[in-house]
C-alpha cells in the first residue's frame, strides 16, 4: 500500500503542474478501493468521504507546490485569477458541508455525473479544444461571484480541485491550455484549505473511532505518503511546463478525465 501511494502520489504531482487537475481524479479513486476492499469496517463506511477529505487536503501541497512552479514559468496571469479566490473559498466550505451530510454512494454518484457533463460539454460545446482567441479575456464581476463560488462547491464536495471547471472555463476565455491548467493550481488552493478545515472541524466527532491516523475524515499516512510522491512527480515533470502543443494538451487532459471515469465505473 505504501509503494502504491507513492507512486500515485508521482502520477498526481505530474497532472498536477502540468494540468491542474490537483490530484483528486486519482486519490479519490484510489482511496475508495482501497478502503473498501480492506477489513476495517469503520473506515470502509466512510470510503468516500475519507476519501475525498483526503484528497482535498492533499491539495493544499501539491497545488502549492505547482503554483510557485507555474508562477517561476510566468503561466499565471493573476489578474484573472485574483478576483475569483475568496468566491471559490466560500463554496469550498459549502461544499464540504454538503458532502459530509450525504451517504458515501451519492458523493460516488455525483462524481461520476460530474465528470460524465464536463466531458460532454468539453466534446460538443465548441472553445475547448481549439483556442477562441489570442489571449484571455477578463471576467465580468457577476460571472465571477457566480462562476467562483460554484466551483468552491464542486470541487470541495468532490474533492477534485478546481481544475475540471476552472479550466473549461479559462479556456474559453481564450487562455491556452498550458495557461489555463496553470490558473487552476492557483485556484485550487483556497479550496483546499477552506475544505480541509471544514472536514476536519465538522467531522471530529464523528470519526473519533477511526484512531490517531485520522484528521476527522482526513487519512494522516496516507495523505503524507501522496504527498512526498506528488513532490516527486512535480520535479520530473516540470520541464515540460508550456512545451506541449496545445490541441494534443487539450486531447490529453479529456484523456485523463476518461480513464477516471472507467475507473470510477469499475471501483
Amino acid at each position: 500500500m505504501i509503494l502504491l501511494l507513492l507512486i500515485c502520489g508521482c502520477i498526481v504531482g505530474s497532472t498536477t503542474v502540468l494540468f491542474g487537475f490537483g490530484g483528486g481524479f486519482f486519490i479519490v479513486p484510489l482511496l475508495y478501493a482501497l478502503l473498501t476492499t480492506g477489513i476495517d469496517s469503520r473506515t470502509g463506511d466512510a470510503a468516500m468521504h475519507i476519501a475525498v477529505a483526503t484528497s482535498t487536503c492533499v491539495m493544499i501541497f501539491s497545488a502549492s507546490m505547482a503554483t510557485s512552479r507555474q508562477h517561476r514559468a510566468g503561466m499565471i496571469d493573476w489578474c484573472l485569477v485574483r478576483p475569483l479566490i475568496g468566491y471559490i473559498s466560500s463554496g469550498a466550505v459549502l461544499g464540504a458541508i454538503f458532502a459530509i451530510s450525504l451517504q458515501g454512494i451519492w458523493v460516488k454518484w455525483i462524481f461520476i455525473s460530474y465528470l460524465i457533463i464536463t466531458l460532454l460539454d468539453s466534446f460538443f460545446r465548441p472553445g475547448f479544444m481549439t483556442q477562441v482567441a489570442d489571449s484571455a479575456r477578463p471576467v465580468s464581476e457577476g460571472v465571477t461571484a457566480i462562476t467562483g463560488t460554484t466551483i468552491g462547491i464542486v470541487a470541495a464536495f468532490l474533492g477534485v480541485g478546481g481544475s475540471v471547471m476552472t479550466v473549461p472555463l479559462m479556456r474559453r476565455r481564450g487562455a491556452k491550455m498550458a495557461q489555463a491548467t496553470a490558473m487552476a493550481n492557483p485556484l485550487s488552493l483556497p479550496m483546499a484549505l477552506a475544505g480541509t478545515i471544514t472536514y476536519i472541524v465538522m467531522a471530529s466527532n464523528d470519526t473519533s473511532e477511526f484512531g490517531r491516523g485520522f484528521a476527522g475524515y482526513v487519512d494522516i499516512q496516507a495523505c503524507i505518503l501522496l504527498v512526498a510522491g506528488s513532490w516527486l512527480g512535480q520535479k520530473l515533470s516540470s520541464p515540460l511546463i508550456g512545451h506541449i502543443p496545445d490541441r494534443f494538451y487539450a486531447k490529453c487532459y479529456l484523456g485523463l478525465l476518461v480513464f477516471v471515469l472507467l475507473v470510477m465505473l469499475v471501483i
